[in-house]
């Protein structure tokens, strides 16, 4: 943080963008997924690469890291689990019949997954056998999250119900759903939403549920009484990531803002900005606010002013992750010639072993095509006045193997050139 927002490392062995990235509990380790098919193990402390997990056969959409085990999922419609170790695949979860996107949950033994099959689905984390599956959205779900049955203490229904947890989704469809993951029946359905739910985050002390979608609104839920709670409606564009902390909600938005919100209230209390693009990434850490957005730069907020701390630049595509490790420290700015050259239009250059401070997942130009985040967002918010079974996921694609293409296309491809993918 000290350092002028220069890169420390980079990991750039993969040939193709990255999509996803994740810290191990202990910090020690880092995953990320990629457009070549592949994700990789590096050590944070020196961004070596520790093992290259290789199996997939489309590209990786979405990779968790846990201490002892390493989770993928893909466009080839299976989820790999790895020995972080020896970079062994030892499980294969096969059940979804199409793109398995977005994210994954590692929770209470369980994992849980969404797709474009318009599922989501629970397995075994010891098996990788399928335990439930959630059925009813009408197009794809995006995104989803899990409450442990210890964090709903005192719920107004059977014991049973709830004996499982509860699971969250949002899709395509306009909608949000509660399930009951021991039984996989539907609890309750959040109606509210004009466009596709992109994003959503869970406030489990009150049940809350903070959904975003292209409709350019956030909404608060009850998950146990399905109730509205309340509605922020300034964004201008659609809302494509939330971040909660501290009874703040902070939203970033295709309007090139972040807005942090009262969660308890709705007001606004102040907006971020200085993007000069969507943002499509946001992390809060230690009073900081992190963002990511479709100008290739992360930028850190102090979140309580709103004042921008640093700009940090060297990636030269849309930022789709980032990751804070540990406390921020000061450091001295780097001695001369030792700052990264800044992004050129042409291939970036061989693999440098460097990281980036903050860690954070973009792409880059050359290698495999990929689709853009902030460019799926936009088909997304294109298609979100259409009927529901003829949105952005109805007719998915079969997914298509990853081919590695010749370096330095006239114009970078994207595998998403219309709201359907």
């Amino acid at each position: 943080m000290g350092g002028g927002g220069s890169a420390l490392r980079v990991c750039a062995e993969h040939r193709g963008g990255i999509n996803w990235l994740s810290l191990s509990p202990d910090g020690q380790r880092l995953l990320t997924g990629s457009e070549d098919g592949t994700a990789r193990l590096w050590s944070a402390a020196d961004g070596q690469c520790c093992a290259l997990l290789q199996g997939h056969e489309s590209y990786v959409t979405f990779c968790q890291l846990e201490n002892e085990a390493a989770f993928t999922c893909s466009a080839d419609r299976t989820i790999r689990k790895w020995d972080v170790l020896t970079g062994q695949c030892l499980q294969v979860f096969r059940g979804h019949t199409s793109i398995v996107n977005s994210r994954i949950l590692v929770a209470n033994n369980q994992l849980f997954s969404s797709s474009y099959d318009r599922t989501a689905r629970a397995w075994s984390v010891d098996t990788g056998q399928a335990s439930q599956e959630f059925r009813g959205h009408r197009n794809c779900v995006l995104t989803l999250a899990y409450s442990a049955p210890w964090d709903l203490p005192g719920a107004p229904f059977e014991e049973e119900a709830v004996a499982g947890g509860l699971l969250v989704t949002g899709s395509t469809d306009g909608t949000a759903k509660v399930w009951q993951v021991a039984s996989g029946c539907c609890h309750q359905t959040l109606r509210g939403h004009t466009g596709a739910v992109l994003c959503l985050v869970l406030d489990t002390p009150s049940h809350t549920a903070f959904t975003g979608s292209t409709d350019t609104t956030i909404r608060a839920w009850d998950i146990l009484s399905g109730e509205q709670l309340r509605v922020f409606r300034e964004h201008q564009g659609s809302v494509i990531c939330l971040e909660l902390a501290n009874q703040h909600v902070y939203s970033g938005s295709a309007d090139r803002t972040v807005k942090c919100w009262l969660a308890d209230t709705g007001e606004r209390v102040r907006t971020f900005t200085a993007h000069r693009h969507s943002v499509s990434a946001l992390k809060y850490h230690a009073g900081t606010l992190f963002t990511g957005s479709g100008d290739a730069r992360a930028r850190a907020f102090d979140a309580q002013s709103g004042a921008l701390q640093r700009v940090f630049r060297g990636h030269a595509f849309v930022i789709n992750c980032i990751q804070q490790q540990g406390g921020l420290r000061r450091r001295r700015a780097p001695e001369a010639g030792l700052r990264p050259p800044p992004p050129t239009r042409g291939p970036i250059p061989g693999p440098r072993r460097e990281r980036a401070c903050p860690p954070v997942a973009a792409r880059r130009r050359g290698g495999v095509a990929f689709p853009s985040r902030s460019r799926m967002f936009e088909a997304l918010a294109r298609s979100a006045a259409s009927p529901p079974d003829e949105g952005v996921c109805a007719r998915a694609p079969e997914p298509r193997p990853h081919r590695l293409r010749p370096e330095v296309p006239a114009a970078p491809p994207t595998r998403v050139s219309s709201p359907q993918l």
